[in-house]
């Protein structure tokens, strides 16, 4: 068992570096391709941060680990949120003033509720997981459009913080190196963290569905706590919250699909009577706090306080229903 513990603290480990490795790379070698500052913010910078997700849940699927896969997805959605931005918040109150931010956080309650409609008949078909994917496509696409568009868009400052994370001076031969570096060890890593996941829940008890929800989620958001946190402490309070809604967004239209299309199965009645609801409650309750109708668009310390409080009662929850 130990063995397992330590395979999965190295997995996770050389998953998010690698996940970062893959990012820089591909970030730095579309700009070297002439593709435009903003729709690599807005695309592959802001998507690397769920690239972790994506491979576990595909390592999981592979391995007929549907509810491992679905648990990540909506775990890490969870945790995000409770979690990653309750401490975020904590450490300093967050102003929201992008307008694209504004403009996707409906939508993330949009597919979160769409989701628990999939889940709700206790089934994943690989006929959800592709609707799911091409909805994931309809938005970058849309995205794009509206980028291209909207002449101001790059003074949102959720924008123009993501531009400003894309390597500069890098050259394509660098770029290439660190990309194919990044899109050997995700799979790799990934594979091992599963596998050593597996192995702990066996031994402890645990179902396929709560190792995804508990320790793969929030190792696999340990990339949105360190954006969140680096992000407060440059005053990018606006990419801080954009690293929580882009990444919530792609888990659910990138990530979760995944597991639907590579492995159709039955999946765990608690999906969609307990955690969907759970991940709703939480987008909305972020919705509620960034968009505040009393004019103070900030989350603040208490409510930041309160989220950290939510998910531990969460995790709690979980684990006692366990035996």
């Amino acid at each position: 068992m130990v063995t397992s513990f330590v395979i999965l603290i190295i997995g996770f480990a050389a998953l998010v570096w690698s996940a970062d490795r893959f990012v820089y790379g591909a970030a730095a070698l579309a700009k070297n391709m002439g593709i435009p500052t903003l729709i690599i913010g807005l695309t592959v910078v802001a998507m690397g941060s769920s690239a972790p997700e994506m491979m576990v849940s595909a390592s999981a699927a592979l391995a007929g680990k549907t509810d491992t896969a679905v648990g990540n997805a909506v775990g890490s959605n969870i945790t995000n949120i409770l979690l990653v931005l309750g401490i975020t918040a904590l450490l300093r109150p967050l102003s929201v003033s992008s307008t694209t931010l504004k403009r996707e956080m409906p939508l993330v309650l949009l597919v979160s509720v769409a989701s628990w409609y999939i889940f709700s008949d206790n089934f994943f078909s690989f006929a959800e997981g592709v609707a799911l994917l091409i909805g994931f496509i309809v938005f970058i696409a849309g995205l794009v459009i509206i980028s291209l568009r909207d002449k101001n868009q790059a003074d949102d400052p959720f924008v123009s913080e993501a531009c400003e994370d894309i390597p500069d001076n890098v050259s394509t031969g660098s770029a290439l190196f660190w990309l194919i570096i990044g899109m050997i060890l995700l799979p790799i890593s990934s594979h091992f963290l599963v596998g050593s996941a597996v192995d702990i829940a066996k031994y402890f008890g645990l179902s396929d569905l709560v190792i995804g929800l508990t320790i793969i989620a929030i190792g696999t958001s340990l990339p949105e706590l360190a954006a969140c946190i680096a992000g407060v402490l440059k005053n990018e309070d606006d990419l801080a919250l954009g690293n929580i809604v882009g990444s919530n967004l792609f888990n659910l239209l990138a990530v979760l699909p995944l597991a639907g299309i590579i492995n159709p199965s039955i999946i765990d009645p608690s999906a969609a009577n307990r955690d969907a609801l759970i991940m709703i409650g939480a987008t909305i309750a972020l919705i509620a706090m960034s968009l505040n109708l009393r004019g103070a668009r900030r989350i603040n310390r208490i409510e930041g306080g309160l989220l950290l409080v939510a998910f531990i009662a969460y995790q709690g929850y979980i684990f006692s229903q366990i035996g």
